[in-house]
Parts: structure tokens; C-alpha cells; sequence
């Protein structure tokens, strides 16, 4: 009796043991589990997005992915600001600098300009050339940088005495941002290598990204129509604008895509859409290198003759637009060389309000023309000074603009003559 009362206690016992066993390995479980929805749960949703999302999926072969992964989650990632760093050099090996995490504050900032109407800083847009250098792509209007004479194609080479090269692009734009107010030393050198130093005061700036007014002279009435950025709101205003130009009766439209740096790619698209009528837009290639045509619908808001100036400021969803109407000869071009930003990225939320943002795919124009690292050559290449006062009186571009488009128009008028004449000699 006794014996089988001992066996039996010792099963229970056993049973208890592993019992205790089973629920502290469960408590362990749950406690990675726990850490994993975290920090490193941030840089493992990172990694999973770039990883589904990134166009060019055999850099992932180059730089050993997977292995980079498993080293990051190594790391000691016990803070917010931990995971953005281990994420920053987890991406790093890609060499894209348009793939990059963004900081709740970042974040909040590139919405804003997408969405809103007005940003705080010096007005600057940014880009890397080949060498990897933080380049200007454009200023905008009105903002400390322009008012500074900071240029496109000008480099930034110190922000408060930090190298733009050791914070990398993404860091060098959010140490230009911050209060209304505050100021930012900024070192900054030209393309022929002059540097100097420039004292920029933080401010808010109105973006406006849809200007217009009515050009007329003796002969003819144009129309001029400048955005400053692809922003959510921008198809709409355009519209707006267009039609308020056919209400004042414009024969010819200046399209002004000076130093706009791009935006939102499908605000560019629909720009194009109501430029062109069944015609091709653009191509995107993805990660399976499919090819997708987008085509405009048959509607137009304006289909008169069209001038469109473009310089070296103007950049992605800028040279979309630029490309689709060259490559349909809907519009000459004419100004400078573009800068040559042929990728699309994708804006993706992570936790804590932070964001990532992925190089998906790359666009071609409607000919098959590949911007990225070339950008557009104009029609008609302008070797003047570029204005610093955009449409106005002493703008020698848009007067130029104006000139080629009053040649077009006499020359219309010249053809309807012409088939009146003959109209009257058939029937006589």
C-alpha cells in the first residue's frame, strides 16, 4: 500500500515538475514575443516591407538579405531611437538613398508637404548624385534657401558643422527642418566648388503649389500656369486654374515646371490625365520587370498649343508629366537639362507614428525613355540666366515661351486662312 502510494506521489510530483517546466517556457514565450512587438518588432516589419517591396530584388542576393536581418535582430535594439538606427544601417547596403526610415517628426513633415499647404524650414529639396553627396535638387519659392541664392546643383557639405556625408541624406533634411524661428548654419558649395557659409532662419513656408495668371501682348492672350510641387490637392487646383483660363479665353498655355522637385507621383499622372487625350502617360517597371502603360482618358481640361519650361530642378513626378507630354508632342520643352529622378517610392506607416519609405519601381516615358541618372533634354535648350521672380515681367524664359507660342499661333491662323480660301475657290 504504502509502495503504491509512494509511486503515485512520485507521479504527481513529476507531473507538477513538468507542469512548472511547460508554463515557465510559456512565460519565456511570451516574454520574446512580448519583446519582438517592440523596438525589434519595428525593425522586423522594416525588413518585411523592403523585402516585398523593393524593385530591384537581386541587390538582395549582393548584400546576403536574410543574413543582414538575423545580424540586426542581434543587435541590443531596446529603444525606439535604437530600432531607427539599426534599421538605417540595416539598409544602408542597398546604396538607394530614396529607400530610407523616417522619424515620427520626418514623418509627420513629408505628409505634411504632400497634403498641407505650408512647411516649416529652409526650404530646401534634396537629392544624392553618384558620389553619394547631398545635392540641391530645388528651392522653393519664396523660402530662406532661395532668398540665400541657394541653387540647384549646389552641394550641402555641413549642417551646424556635422558632415552632410556622415549624416547621409535623410538626416541632413531633418536637421534643416524644425521650429519657425530657429536658425541652421548651413556650409554650402557650388557646382564649379566654391563653398561658403550661410545663416538660414527657419520658417514656415507657403507652398502654393498652383500659380496662374493671364499673359497678353498686341496680338494674342496666353495663359501661364506654374506648380511648385505634385501635393494631394494639386489635380484639383489645376483643374480650377485651366478652367479659369478658358473663361478669360487663352489661345496658348506656358506649363512652368521650374525647380519642382516632384511629390506625389499619381498627382503628376493626373496632371497629365487632363493635358492629354487616349494617350500614353508613363511606364512603370517593377520588381518582375512588368511594364505598365498608363493611358489618359479621352477628356481634356485644356487642348490648345503648349509650352512647357523645365530645368535642372525639375525632378520626378515633375519629369513624368514633362516626359508624357514631349513624348505625345503635345508640348515642346524648353530650358534646361532635368535632374534625372526616375523612382517611385511607397510611403508605408510603422509603429510609434514613424514611416518607411521604399524604392518600388522606376518609370519610363511614354518612348520607353529611362529619366532615371538622365533626365529630359529639351526641345529647345535656353542658355539665359534663370529668373529669381518666376512669371514675371523680367522672367526671360517665359517671354521667350511666349514668343515660340505666338510663332504657333500665326501659323494656325496663317492654316485657317488658307483652308477658307480654298473652301471659297471649291465652291465658286
Amino acid at each position: 500500500m504504502n509502495s503504491s502510494f509512494n509511486k503515485l506521489l512520485t507521479f504527481k510530483t513529476m507531473i507538477t515538475a513538468l507542469m512548472i517546466i511547460v508554463f515557465s517556457i510559456h512565460l519565456l514565450l511570451i516574454e520574446r514575443v512580448d519583446a519582438l512587438s517592440d523596438s525589434r518588432q519595428l525593425v522586423l516589419d522594416a525588413w518585411t516591407l523592403v523585402n516585398e517591396g523593393f524593385y530591384d530584388p537581386e541587390k538582395f542576393d549582393e548584400v546576403q538579405w536574410k543574413r543582414i536581418r538575423q545580424k540586426t535582430l542581434q543587435k541590443q535594439i531596446e529603444t525606439s531611437e535604437e530600432a531607427y538606427s539599426a534599421i538605417e544601417d540595416m539598409l544602408r547596403p542597398l546604396e538607394d538613398p530614396y529607400t530610407r526610415i523616417l522619424r515620427p517628426k520626418d514623418y509627420e513633415l513629408l505628409k505634411s508637404s504632400n497634403f498641407g499647404s505650408e512647411i516649416n524650414g529652409v526650404g530646401l529639396q534634396l537629392g544624392e548624385d553618384d558620389d553619394k553627396k547631398v545635392k540641391v535638387i530645388s528651392t522653393l519659392g519664396g523660402s530662406p534657401a532661395e532668398e540665400a541664392g541657394i541653387e540647384s546643383g549646389d552641394f550641402i557639405e555641413t549642417v551646424d558643422g556635422i558632415s552632410s556625408e556622415k549624416l547621409g541624406l535623410a538626416s541632413t533634411a531633418s536637421k534643416l527642418r524644425g521650429e519657425s524661428g530657429t536658425k541652421v548654419l548651413v556650409e554650402v558649395s557650388s557646382e564649379s566648388g566654391e563653398t561658403r557659409e550661410v545663416d538660414l532662419e527657419r520658417r514656415s513656408v507657403d507652398l502654393r503649389p498652383v500659380r496662374t495668371k493671364r499673359l497678353r501682348d498686341d496680338s494674342h492672350t496666353i495663359g501661364y500656369l506654374r506648380i511648385t510641387q505634385f501635393s494631394e490637392s494639386v489635380p484639383k487646383k489645376v483643374e480650377e486654374a485651366l478652367q479659369e483660363l478658358k473663361d478669360k479665353e487663352v489661345e496658348g498655355l506656358i506649363l512652368d515646371l521650374r525647380n519642382n522637385s516632384g511629390g506625389l507621383v499619381s498627382s503628376g499622372i493626373a496632371v497629365a490625365d487632363s493635358l492629354l487625350s487616349e494617350k500614353p502617360i508613363v511606364e512603370t517597371k517593377d520588381r518582375n520587370g512588368i511594364k505598365d502603360a498608363i493611358i489618359s482618358q479621352k477628356e481634356t481640361s485644356f487642348d490648345g498649343p503648349m509650352v512647357t519650361l523645365v530645368n535642372k530642378g525639375t525632378a520626378s513626378a515633375s519629369e513624368i508629366l514633362a516626359g508624357s507630354l514631349q513624348d505625345n508632342e503635345r508640348s515642346i520643352l524648353m530650358g534646361e537639362q532635368t535632374y534625372g529622378k526616375g523612382l517611385i517610392q511607397s510611403l508605408k506607416s510603422l509603429g510609434e507614428d514613424s514611416g518607411i519609405a521604399i524604392t518600388v519601381a522606376s518609370y519610363l516615358t511614354p518612348k520607353g525613355n529611362n529619366i532615371q541618372g538622365q533626365g529630359m533634354t529639351p526641345d529647345k535648350l535656353l542658355d539665359l540666366p534663370d529668373s529669381s521672380d518666376y512669371g514675371s515681367t523680367d522672367d526671360k524664359w517665359v517671354r521667350n515661351a511666349e514668343l515660340f507660342l505666338g510663332s504657333l499661333l500665326e501659323k494656325e491662323e496663317v492654316s485657317v486662312q488658307t483652308i477658307e480660301l480654298n473652301d471659297v475657290e471649291n465652291k465658286s
